[in-house]
């Protein structure tokens, strides 16, 4: 019989164990993408960008083909990194980019998360790749889109199939604070949950306008 403890299974995330790789969240990507319509899509970029960024994750941001086709990658997510720069690549999988893996190398954290466009190759081409290579692998699907629902559906079943594990943007928001007590950070977690959070935000921002309530008691 296994003896139960009041602590977090090892397969949760944390701020300090993985590295964040943001991928292709630019204009001409989006124009073709309809498994998410592009207000959800920019939202869910704009909440996972601000968690990272509020949780000190480290964080990659990179872009194909910036000024010659894909277009400026969204102002949601450069917002929240200011001044950092964006690795610009040729290469449809970000894994095969050398200066990607330099950065990715250089941060040496375990595990990799995922987001961007397209599902079926700019997220398949990186997970599978550093699945590969002994890392764990975890894909935010809703900051995810596709060509088609089919697309990006069967993009996430290949890559659950191969060990990655999908996960929401809401859900990175609230596994990374886990604990209302954690006083630290619950201003900001609610703050971007209040902004980002859709009826879940609505309900934090009625709860406190009424009644001053208050997660952490």
């Amino acid at each position: 019989m296994p003896t139960a403890t009041p602590t977090p299974g090892k397969l949760l995330l944390n701020a300090n164990d993985h590295t964040l790789v943001m991928i292709d969240f630019q204009s001409q990507m989006s124009f073709a993408t309809k498994s998410i319509d592009a207000v959800t899509l920019r939202n869910n970029a704009a909440l996972v960008s601000e968690t990272a960024a509020g949780f000190g994750v480290s964080t990659i941001l990179t872009t194909v083909a910036e000024k010659s086709f894909s277009g400026p990658m969204f102002e949601e997510i450069t917002r929240a990194f200011p001044g950092q720069k964006l690795l610009d690549r040729t290469s449809m999988n970000t894994w095969e980019d050398a200066a990607v893996i330099a950065e990715v190398n250089r941060i040496g954290k375990p595990r990799i998360v995922l987001a961007g466009l397209w599902t079926s190759v700019c997220i398949v081409g990186p997970a599978l790749s550093a699945i590969d290579q002994s890392f764990e692998v975890y894909v935010i699907a809703d900051a995810c889109g596709d060509v088609s629902d089919e697309a990006h559906e069967r993009a996430m079943d290949r890559m659950v199939q191969a060990g990655a594990r999908p996960i929401t943007s809401l859900q990175y928001l609230l596994e990374l604070q886990r604990d209302w007590a954690r006083t630290e950070t619950y201003e900001m977690t609610t703050g971007i949950a209040k902004r980002f959070g859709g009826a879940y935000g609505l309900g934090i921002i009625y709860a406190k306008s009424m009644f001053g309530a208050s997660e952490g008691h």
